[in-house]
């Protein structure tokens, strides 16, 4: 199931996974497992790629790590198939993201010589990276009636869905604000008007899909696999030029 009408998708080179998504949420539909239940499972699939990135195992690592990028598109097909949408699901996926990212810089870092400032200023980057992303795909999804269950940015608690609890939301939601709150100023700062704008083409929205999670996973299992992990921090720091890139095309032609 598409989040955009037919005319406006476009190649998401960060959503390489989910056909098998679907495949794992349609066989998952009749029984007791949840969405959340898959979102703790991607968790534990990143857990298990940084192991094996500490101890080398780096064919180990990529797999688990890309296997990580299919069940996160896993756990909303499964919300979708089995029509139980939840903010609990929603913040919970998030708030897993940013937290094993962050687990995965912190790893490189102590693995190589890079320094810990340069780690954290390449996790920063991929955070906003994938800030810009979400920004204007839920700008798109938003104008052209497209999934609309996601916000441009969440600024105020939710309320919970049924089978769901209010404290649970409430809680993740605090964690989500607290983590990505400042990746949303910032996008925000930078692109205010993104929203009034004319569409966005598909070709520079495929572009900007190279900033997607799950295309950021793709890229740190090919350097691991190709015997470059002293290379993932410095090309992240830099790739992250692109970020000013995107937007001045997106101001100046959209």
């Amino acid at each position: 199931m598409s989040k955009l009408p037919k005319n406006h998708q476009f190649l998401d080179l960060s959503d390489y996974g989910r056909p098998i998504a679907r495949r794992i949420a349609n066989s998952l539909k009749n029984t007791k497992f949840t969405p959340v239940d898959v979102t703790i499972a991607f968790v534990i699939s990143g857990l298990i790629g940084v192991f094996c990135i500490t101890k080398e195992y780096y064919w180990a690592a990529a797999f688990f790590l890309i296997f990580k990028s299919i069940l996160d598109a896993a756990d909303g097909e499964l919300a979708r198939v089995k029509k139980t949408p939840s903010y609990t699901g929603r913040f919970l996926d998030s708030v897993s993201d940013i937290i094993l990212n962050f687990i995965i810089f912190i790893t490189l870092w102590h693995l190589t010589n890079v320094s810990f400032l340069l780690a954290f200023v390449a996790f920063f980057g991929v955070q906003l990276q994938g800030t810009l992303y979400n920004y204007y795909y839920v700008i798109l999804r938003n104008r052209f009636d497209g999934d609309t269950t996601s916000r441009v940015f969440e600024n105020k608690t939710p309320v919970a869905l049924p089978g769901e609890k209010q404290k649970n939301v409430n809680t993740l939601f605090f964690l989500y604000k607290l983590f990505y709150g400042i990746f949303d100023k910032i996008i925000y700062a930078l692109d205010r008007n993104a929203s009034k704008g004319k569409p966005f083409p598909n070709w520079l929205m495929t572009l900007i899909s190279t900033f997607g999670l799950g295309f950021q996973l793709l890229l740190i299992s090919l350097f691991l696999v190709l015997g470059l992990k002293t290379y993932i921090i410095p090309f992240f720091i830099g790739y992250s030029v692109l970020i000013f890139v995107f937007i001045c095309i997106r101001r100046i032609f959209y």
